[in-house]
């Protein structure tokens, strides 16, 4: 076993990973890849299973040997070390808590596993953080999903890790309490300070909690960033398509003109602010135009002529709509894409907005981002639900 060693450049990261790597025979479930958590920060691994994610905190954990590269933990290289010897904690789907006791006990566990008798204070304190005191006499089955995740964080954080490691925590709770447990980890987390790591497929879940995201993609780390510069300014076509909905126009450069960009596509005129634009591109090049569904305003075709000047603008038809409370979806059928997403808050609906209404689309050319028009137009749009190869969902 090697001794651990502190490395001074990566004092500030809580999690440092070099050149590390898992492959299984010849399958490789996660690329060599370098990747550094802050620490105090909430950081997401964020994927469609089998895209290496859980691998990935799984070596971080201690419980999957990396094929190569390297592990530190605030700074010590705890690649050679085992799990109980890593300053980490990790809080699974199921909770694994124990049945047979009642709530403080599960908390007070790994404390007295330690030989620390007086435990009182640290549970009562723990339990105030994840405000079950009341229920502390109560057993893990009289708690409700939600309280039994709470306890699942208590139990890990009593024992003070430098990381905890949370794997797809919320995925056994129904919509509305999964949503409410988003806002209370993060709550948490500020609290207490300690590092979260977290594991999951859910985007809204990871925008909604984390400082940063790491967007994983067949073993590999397509982006990684904050939530909102991830969501506006995608660097691949799987980010714009995994992380929320992406319209992508493929679209020919008609000219470069100082700080924007001149396309057509299907004889309509748009333009492109060249710092949005992610491919080296010049007049007569392909490049995809993109633009999220909420920034498009969309118009019945007879007050065309009330769109103000400089908009982006196209043609089409609907041909679908549904009507989901804060906002209608509209899917429409434009001579540049088939099937163009439009999200329309519900303040003031407009009647004639019904499929088959001719209608124009328009938006601010400033939310308008430009990608390689060599990638794959719909990467990231289906992704299959299949567990990696050591037998664990990645």
């Amino acid at each position: 076993m090697t001794t651990p060693s502190t490395s001074p450049e990566a004092a500030g990261d809580a999690v440092r990973l070099t050149g590390i790597s898992k492959t299984y025979g010849s399958f490789t479930a996660v690329h060599p890849l370098d990747l550094a958590v802050p620490a105090g920060s909430f950081f997401a691994l964020l994927g469609a299973s089998g895209c290496g994610k859980t691998t990935t905190l799984r070596m971080i954990a201690g419980l999957e040997d990396p094929s190569s590269g390297s592990v530190r933990l605030g700074g010590r290289d705890v690649t050679a070390l085992p799990p109980y010897k890593r300053p980490v904690n990790t809080v699974f789907q199921n909770y694994a808590l124990f049945p047979h006791l009642d709530i403080y006990e599960n908390v007070a566990f790994g404390l007295r596993r330690r030989g620390i008798k007086s435990v009182k204070q640290q549970v009562g304190d723990m339990l105030d953080l994840v405000q079950l005191g009341p229920l502390a006499r109560r057993r893990p089955h009289q708690l409700s999903g939600g309280q039994q995740q709470r306890v699942a964080v208590a139990r890990a954080l009593i024992n003070k890790p430098q990381v905890l490691l949370l794997d797809e925590p919320l995925g056994a709770l129904d919509l509305k309490l999964r949503r409410q447990m988003q806002l209370e980890l993060k709550r948490i987390q500020t609290e207490v300070g300690i590092t979260f790591v977290h594991v999951t497929h859910d985007q809204e879940e990871a925008m909604t909690m984390a400082d940063t995201v790491a967007v994983m993609n067949a073993g590999r780390v397509e982006q990684m960033g904050a939530p909102a510069d991830l969501y506006e300014n995608p660097g691949s076509t799987f980010v714009a398509n995994f992380l929320g909905t992406s319209n992508l126009i493929a679209a020919e450069v008609t000219g470069v003109h100082g700080d924007e960009l001149h396309l057509v596509s299907a004889g309509q005129k748009l333009t492109l602010p060249a710092a949005r634009c992610r491919a080296d591109v010049a007049t007569g090049d392909k490049v995809l135009a993109g633009v999220r569904p909420e920034k498009i305003t969309l118009a019945h075709r007879d007050d065309e002529d009330a769109i103000p000047a400089g908009r982006n603008r196209v043609q089409g038809r609907i041909v679908d709509s549904s009507f989901i409370g804060v906002s209608t979806q509209y899917v429409i059928d434009s001579p540049v894409c088939p099937d163009l997403e439009v999200f329309v808050p519900n303040v003031e609906r407009d009647g004639r907005l019904v499929p088959g209404a001719p209608v124009v689309l328009h938006w601010n050319p400033e939310h308008t981002f430009g990608l390689d028009a060599a990638q794959d137009i719909e990467a990231g749009i289906d992704t299959d639900d299949e567990p990696d190869a050591g037998g664990a969902a990645a």
